[in-house]
């Protein structure tokens, strides 16, 4: 399985933005779709969800009411729309994928795109 993801760039403070994550591969299906980041200096975390069973997205605390996932799971998509950003959102964005049901956690992860926030 592969994760393609797109979309990053440099925006100003209070802007917009729009990652997309693209998952191909042979045989498999995806359960949840994710994106993590991380900051020049700093571990890689948490930043939404979505389980396509259940359609229910999970935000961290610190992008709640800002950043709205979403996706196809038919196509194995998932998109990370990113409004009102700030600086501290800086970060190389990560999309991931959980395709075991049986095993928790993601088990495989995109490239990263880098995203920019200039204050």
């Amino acid at each position: 399985v592969q994760l393609q993801a797109s979309g990053g760039g440099l925006v100003q403070a209070g802007g917009s933005l729009r990652l997309s994550c693209k998952a191909s591969g042979r045989a498999f299906t995806t359960y949840t779709m994710g994106w993590f980041r991380q900051a020049p200096g700093k571990e890689r975390e948490f930043v939404a969800s979505i389980r396509w069973a259940s359609s229910s997205p999970f935000y961290a605390d610190s992008v709640k009411g800002r950043f709205t996932i979403s996706g196809d799971n038919a196509k194995n998509t998932v998109d990370l729309q990113m409004n009102r950003v700030r600086p501290e959102d800086t970060a190389i964005y990560y999309c991931a994928a959980d395709t075991d049901i049986v095993t928790a956690g993601y088990d495989y992860w995109g490239q990263g795109t880098l995203v920019t926030v200039s204050s």
